[in-house]
């Protein structure tokens, strides 16, 4: 993942947005906020924490200026808790999530720049305000990821 994310950088000056997505009383749902408040904003990586209304975030997204827009979220790839990849948003299946009223694909579709989704698998999304061991752990791996891309660009 961590190529995919340099990649994204590959025109100098390209600006990638974060936007935190997930409902953080859902456990590992609050996966992709967790990482985006962990995130070291810098000149070419900027953070939008935006929990279950994406959709009110559009313009805004719209009018950030970024280059590419990185969309968090617990996504359910079918695989081993704390399994995460990062995805374009075309690529993924049409899915609707339920804390979210629109699938990512189709509300990637809404946005003027390139949009990927960084998914991560979730183990538990039931009632509860904490990550599970096995998606903090990946979390931690991703915003270790992220944060030296980040550094990088300064």
């Amino acid at each position: 993942m961590l190529q995919k994310l340099q990649e994204l950088r590959i025109n100098p000056g390209c600006t990638i947005l974060f936007a935190g997505i997930g409902n953080v009383l859902r456990s590992d749902d609050g996966a992709g906020v967790y990482i985006c408040k962990k995130i070291r904003p810098s000149a070419t990586c900027i953070v939008l924490i935006v929990e279950t209304s994406i959709e009110n975030y559009i313009g805004k997204i719209n009018r950030s200026g970024a280059g590419v827009l990185v969309l968090a979220d617990c996504v359910d790839f079918g695989k081993n808790p704390g399994h995460f990849d990062l995805v374009a948003a075309d690529e993924l299946m049409d899915l609707t999530f339920h804390t979210h009223n629109i699938s990512l694909k189709k509300i990637s579709e809404l946005f003027r720049m390139p949009a990927w989704i960084l998914g991560i698998q979730p183990e538990d999304t039931s009632f509860g305000e904490d990550l599970t061991g096995t998606v903090r752990k990946a979390a931690e791996t991703i915003i270790r990821m992220i944060n030296s891309i980040c550094v990088q660009s300064r």
